[in-house]
């Protein structure tokens, strides 16, 4: 799923080939994103698409070659003069009248034939990593095109694959190789495979055609000359493995630009540093509109209200219901304090049931919720690689988090299981100028049995990755809040030669003990709310719950394909299925004594009256059957690696629930298991009650 899509697309033609453009936000000026070499084309720009689009407007297209454009072979449908011929009728075609250029890598000359072909057009360029032919030459350079056209070693290693003929016969092979030298940071998977596919979408003949296509260095020094009197930055990374920083140090003096070098950084710094880069080119293009720049502002901490921004995961509604708790219970160590929700539906709907303030900067977000139910299949959700494909999602939301934290001082930010923000914060350690504090209910992501050694080793290098991060900034974070206690941790490691789960978090963490949000013995004698909630006595009530969002849909779908049978086996059963506020309850047929309904607010008083549960198995959800000692069946959904280690051990440790996989759940398994633990009494481990309060103390001492 996109993070943002376009509000427009279309193709021009140019000498016969079609080039595919799109159109994203409408704000002023416009951002015209080149395309680069045609091994990748415009999704490449993913992760600044959605920032700038809520800024500015954006145009992005596809080079020839690749995306939504024609694959010529003719090697002269290629090169700097037909790209820019094709971005400057793309400009026409979606009516703009200037534009600032940005451009990755080869695009650097198609943004400087353009500009010295069309000043008018052109506010600033911004380059990254261009792949100019200006000296000093890179290391794939160095003889590669004189060995471009010859037969290829046998065993060609290195730059030796940068060939046309082992391009043709061994493609995959050269861009395993091409994108590990593009993505040369540590812990850059993601980057590699994304770039991976997109090149898979093109083929080795056209990168052949494409491969003459580079200006001479005298062509690209007349162009320089040509732009002087317009503003240019270029960004290079110091690490690039294709183009040496020398190179854009060459640019800059040539076009009489700034220079701007990310230390550490690869050849692609949009993808895989790309707050930074974003913030960069959002400096530049503000300078270009005349926009002040937003400067950090300084208040003395007692002249104004303690003001608190919290957020609260979406994915489900378990998070939200013990922050509020918590939040609840910090105001009584703060009675003054402001607190602002940043937060995304159906995580909103709740708060607004609360009359909590939500920012209205919420409204910018891009969906987690909808994201995760696009991945999800036939209760199905391989939730490790959702996340990993969420990541422009995250940093779009990132960046919306950042524009609230920039424009208002707050004191404190809290953010439960809010990854963006603790990863991005981490990355980018010198935006912080807050307390922070960071909350979650488990640790350390797990490999599914049937991922092989792929997936132990991309869980091995995410979690080595988080490791690090809190070894070098250990003061990003003011306090760690482990909603459990160290027993609820799993005994597994992090991956090989990395440390043990629970030692690990032992060290850098506080526990609080569970948070359920409510305390069961406020909600009285089990009869009266029975009574209270219209349960009559002589009916054996099961509620369904499939959580907040809409991956449940499967499992309510077959609880409901069971209940005429488990009706034959219990008469006096009365099921009440809960869609959440994703799933529309009207898709599913009502008939005797069976009900379904959206949100339900403050279930967790129908989960301690009733007489069985059904859930999937999300932690909060199981969590509070477990403290109202309610019986329930748990169906964790296939390939969850937090439901089917982190909760389950945890429900092991309380001796509670009945765990069914999808497989035993048929209809008419369903049907008997109701009939067996409906009613049924059990002896679950107790659940604090106090954990909110431990929560909101450790926040309460960072206020």
């Amino acid at each position: 799923m996109r993070a943002r899509y376009p509000d427009r697309s279309g193709h021009v033609v140019i000498d016969g080939v079609r080039i595919g453009y799109e159109v994203f936000g409408s704000g002023s000026p416009t951002l015209l994103l080149l395309p680069t070499w045609t091994i990748v084309h415009s999704r490449f720009w993913k992760m600044q698409v959605p920032y700038f689009a809520r800024h500015y407007r954006v145009v992005t297209l596809d080079g020839p070659g690749n995306g939504r454009s024609d694959r010529p072979l003719d090697p002269a449908a290629y090169g700097p003069g037909p790209v820019a011929a094709a971005a400057h009728t793309v400009l026409d075609a979606t009516d703009t009248e200037k534009a600032v250029l940005v451009s990755l890598s080869r695009g650097a000359n198609w943004s400087l034939k353009l500009a010295a072909d069309h000043p008018e057009r052109v506010l600033g360029q911004v380059f990254i990593g261009p792949a100019t032919p200006l000296p000093p030459v890179g290391e794939y350079r160095r003889g590669a095109m004189e060995r471009f056209w010859e037969e290829p070693p046998p065993h060609a290693q290195g730059w030796e694959k940068y060939n046309a003929k082992y391009w043709l016969e061994h493609y995959e092979d050269f861009l395993e190789f091409f994108f590990s030298k593009c993505f040369n940071e540590p812990h850059s998977t993601k980057q590699r495979e994304d770039a991976m596919g997109w090149a898979l979408e093109t083929t080795p003949g056209v990168l052949v055609a494409e491969a003459r296509s580079t200006p001479d260095a005298e062509t690209c020094l007349e162009w320089c000359r040509r732009v002087r009197g317009t503003p240019v930055l270029v960004i290079h990374g110091t690490g690039d493995a294709i183009i040496p920083a020398a190179r854009g140090e060459a640019l800059a003096k040539a076009t009489g630009g700034e220079l701007v070098l990310l230390e550490g950084s690869g050849h692609i710094p949009l993808a895989r540093d790309p707050v930074k880069v974003n913030r960069l080119i959002g400096r530049f293009v503000d300078r270009r509109a005349g926009r002040t720049a937003l400067k950090p502002r300084w208040t003395r901490g007692r002249s104004r209200e303690r003001r608190v921004l919290y957020l609260s995961s979406p994915i489900g509604l378990g998070h939200v219901r013990r922050d509020l708790a918590t939040v609840q219970a910090l105001r009584r160590h703060h009675p003054d304090v402001r607190v602002e929700w940043l937060a995304q539906h159906p995580v909103t709907q709740v708060l607004e049931a609360y009359g909590e303030h939500v920012h209205p900067a919420s409204r910018h977000f891009a969906s987690e919720s909808a994201h995760i139910e696009a991945e999800a299949h036939e209760h199905d959700l391989h939730c490790f690689q959702a996340w990993r494909r969420m990541d422009e999602i995250l940093l779009a939301d990132f960046m919306v988090f950042h524009d609230v934290v920039r424009e208002t001082p707050y004191d404190l930010v809290v953010a439960d299981e809010a990854w963006d923000v603790d990863y991005f914060l981490h990355e980018n350690p010198e935006l912080k100028r807050f307390a922070y504090a960071w909350s979650t209910d488990f640790v350390g992501w797990l490999p599914m049995p049937d991922g092989g050694e792929r997936e132990a080793f991309l869980t091995a290098d995410y979690n080595a990755e988080m490791i690090e991060h809190i070894a070098r900034y250990p003061r990003v974070r003011d306090a760690a809040l482990f909603v459990g206690n160290p027993e609820d941790i799993v005994e597994d490691d992090f991956g090989p030669g990395l440390p043990s789960i629970r030692e690990w978090t032992e060290e850098h963490y506080s526990f609080t003990g569970y948070i359920t949000g409510f305390d069961p013995a406020e909600l009285g004698e089990r009869e009266a709310l029975r009574a209270a909630l219209g349960y009559r006595p002589d009916e054996k009530v099961c509620v369904v719950a499939v959580g907040g969002s809409g991956v449940g849909n499967c499992l309510l779908e077959r609880v409901i394909d069971a209940f005429t049978a488990a009706k034959k086996i219990v008469p006096e059963l009365r099921m009440i299925a809960i869609a959440g506020p994703r799933i529309d309850p009207a898709r599913f047929r009502r008939r005797d004594g069976l009900e379904v309904h959206g949100y339900v607010h403050e279930l967790y008083r129908h989960l301690a009256a009733c007489d069985l549960a059904i859930v999937q198995s999300g932690l909060t959800t199981c969590m509070e059957l477990t403290a109202c000692r309610t019986p329930f069946i748990y169906v964790p959904l296939r390939h969850h690696f937090e439901q089917t280690f982190h909760v389950h051990h945890r429900l092991c440790r309380h001796r509670a629930g009945h765990r069914m996989t999808w497989d035993e759940a048929t209809p008419e398994h369903l049907a008997a298991a109701v009939a067996a633990h409906v009613g049924e009494r059990v002896e679950y481990r107790p659940v604090e009650a106090d954990g909110a309060g431990r929560a909101a103390r450790v926040l309460a001492e960072l206020l």
